[in-house]
């Protein structure tokens, strides 16, 4: 695997000075010079030329990450590679770039000479004798010795190869950043940790019920009706006011006479007795339908028989519901919670695509609700089994781009970046955290965080350089103090072919990988 190249990110207009500044302290690897997301930089064709110069001389490989049609423009000119995202620069070969100019032959003056008339200037005509014929035998031997040796000698120095298996020191980074979320700022300030907001506000309307909770009772009222009573006797039989009489059933309904009666005598005869429910009976339980009331308790039981041709009614257990001030605070709190959701969905239709809304930031502010934006249909203390309000309230959010976030983050991890690891972009993962505190200007504090792999740095022009030619073992001592290797490991030489006994003498044969 090739040496992954290092990133520099530019600053919105950054000049050439700043960037031959940024090159001092590299030489002989590959950078990737990111252009930024707001603004531009470098759009003269010059600037380019100049930073490829500076590269040149200090043995860099240059590419860019750009977006910018003028800028892709000349660096096309330069024959520098341009891509549009990270991902791509490691996938796509790079363009090697121009080092040299050439004249065109039809730039040829025109007094120039022409070959014929340099012919005796630059000419020599040599007098030479010919040899004997073993001469000339020993001549060509002597060639094809020559020839065989310089064949030898270059196959001995360009045909063997060796690929050198690394595995790198690895380690995970992690990063946590209180930001401020401003909608007052037009851009993201990575010093100050600070990321442009916008405040949405959407008017929402909601209606909820409940039941109610408060309770008031009042005193029962008896049951009242009608009992026949029949005489079975033929003596004429006085029944008394506050005779009990009383249902059969499990658990029996008591009721009283309401007034003394007279029986005439003679089986079969019968007289009408108003009724109401005993004291212990008071209350709905009085209710009972016809045919029900066949008992006479006392004296009289084995003399009268008794019934109810008609239901008894009037008991009943009086209490009702009202309207409490809690009802109202949650119904109101309920109320609220729906139209904040309501308007939460309202405003995901206004987004950009780069937009999220920070969910902890929704809420109703101070002005937001109004008296008469708020109707209960009773009040506290009315007599209802069931509460409504209807409500209209305006609710904010504050709304944030994280790719704004993700800078930050990414740039507090490459300042953590421990000396000898570089950082793997794309193992880079962002998360956003919760709001920490709401201003009152607006802004917000909100958390983030990251961790990415950072791994040994690997210079292999270096590396293939100071191994050339060397044994294995010397190759390894070498490479142990040039790499960050992973603890308990060495590096895996294999030599083609593998009699020799040392690695090839040409750098360039010596291929570095890294083990995944």
């Amino acid at each position: 695997m090739s040496k992954r190249p290092e990133y520099i990110q530019l600053a919105a207009n950054e000049d050439v000075n700043s960037i031959r500044d940024r090159l001092t302290f590299i030489r002989g690897t590959r950078i990737l010079l990111i252009w930024p997301e707001q603004g531009t930089a470098l759009t003269r064709k010059l600037d380019l030329v100049l930073v490829q110069r500076e590269a040149k001389r200090r043995a860099i490989h240059i590419a860019l990450v750009t977006h910018d049609e003028q800028v892709i423009q000349n660096a096309t000119d330069l024959g520098i590679s341009t891509f549009e995202t990270i991902g791509s620069s490691e996938r796509i070969r790079w363009k090697r770039g121009r080092s040299r100019l050439f004249t065109s032959r039809d730039d040829r003056p025109e007094d120039a000479p022409e070959p014929e008339e340099l012919m005796e200037v630059a000419s020599r005509v040599k007098n030479q004798k010919r040899g004997t014929w073993w001469r000339a035998l020993l001549g060509r031997v002597v060639i094809l010795l020559v020839l065989i040796v310089v064949l030898g000698g270059t196959a001995y120095i360009v045909m063997p190869s060796a690929t050198i298996t690394l595995n790198l020191s690895q380690d995970i980074l992690t990063s946590e950043v209180n930001l401020t979320a401003d909608p007052s700022a037009r851009d993201v300030n990575i010093e100050t940790r600070v990321i442009p907001a916008t405040i949405l506000r959407a008017t929402v309307q909601s209606t909820s019920s409940m039941e109610t909770t408060g309770r008031e009772t009042l005193p029962d009222t008896p049951a009242i009706g009608v009992v026949v009573f029949t005489n079975q006797t033929p003596n004429d039989i006085t029944i008394p006011a506050g005779t009990l009489v009383s249902t059969t059933a499990v658990t029996p309904v008591q009721f009283r006479t309401m007034e003394e009666k007279r029986l005439p005598g003679g089986t079969g005869e019968n007289v009408d007795v108003p009724i109401q429910t005993d004291e212990d009976s008071i209350g709905r339980q009085g209710n009972v339908e016809t045919g029900l009331i066949n008992a006479i308790v006392g004296e009289l039981e084995d003399r009268v028989s008794v019934r109810n041709l008609t239901p008894t009614t009037g008991g009943e257990s009086r209490s009702y519901r009202f309207a409490t001030e809690e009802d109202q605070q949650r119904l109101l709190s309920i109320v609220r919670g729906q139209i904040q959701a309501a308007a939460y969905a309202e405003m995901q239709q206004t987004l950009t695509e780069a937009q999220t809304i920070v969910i902890e930031s929704i809420r109703i502010p101070p002005n937001g609700e109004r008296e008469d934006w708020t109707t209960f249909s009773h009040e506290v203390g009315a007599v209802a089994d069931t509460l409504s309000l209807d409500m209209r309230a305006t609710v904010e959010a504050l709304a944030i781009d994280d790719r704004f976030a993700r800078q930050i983050v990414l740039a507090d991890l490459a300042a953590r970046q421990p000396v000898g690891l570089y950082l793997l972009p794309e193992s880079f993962q962002y998360s956003r955290g919760t709001v920490i505190e709401a201003q009152p200007d607006g802004t917000a504090i909100l958390s983030a965080s990251g961790q990415a792999v950072v791994t040994g740095e690997l210079n292999a022009l270096q590396i293939q350089e100071n191994i050339a030619g060397r044994s294995p073992q010397e190759a390894m001592t070498i490479i142990a103090r040039l790499v960050s290797l992973a603890p308990g490991t060495t590096p895996e030489i294999i030599i083609e072919p593998d009699w020799l006994p040392h690695l090839p003498l040409l750098p360039v044969r010596i291929q570095i990988v890294t083990a995944e």
